[in-house]
């Protein structure tokens, strides 16, 4: 299935928005689920926000009404848009994709892109 890359991060103040997008460099129609997850300074990991194959969505209390993730598989581009963005928003934002297959399991992560939010 290839990589995850990850890009729009950057530095925007509070109650900016950003739009995250995460494309696959092979079809990302086959996916199960994709994600995001982020890990702030000093802080575990955690998930900001879930779409499975079929459109069904799941996000993290702290976000939830603030953000909103899509895919767009004709674009093999999984998007989040962030909005109301808070200082506590700041961190390493990673796109995560799932595939469940015959053979296995399988967990795909990029590399990570940063958001920092301003106060």
């Amino acid at each position: 299935q290839g990589r995850l890359v990850e890009s729009g991060g950057g530095l925007v103040q509070a109650g900016g928005s950003l739009r995250l997008s995460c494309t696959g460099s092979a079809s990302i129609r086959s996916f199960d689920r994709m994600g995001w997850y982020r890990q702030g300074p000093g802080m575990q990991r955690e998930m900001v926000a879930i779409i499975s194959s079929s459109g069904t969505t799941d996000y993290g209390n702290s976000v939830k009404g603030r953000f909103t993730i899509s895919r767009d598989n004709a674009k093999n581009t999984l998007i989040l848009q962030m909005n109301s963005l808070k200082p506590e928003d700041t961190a390493v934002y990673t796109c995560y994709a799932y595939l469940a297959r015959l053979d296995g399991s399988f967990d795909f992560w990029g590399q990570g892109t940063q958001v920092t939010v301003s106060s």
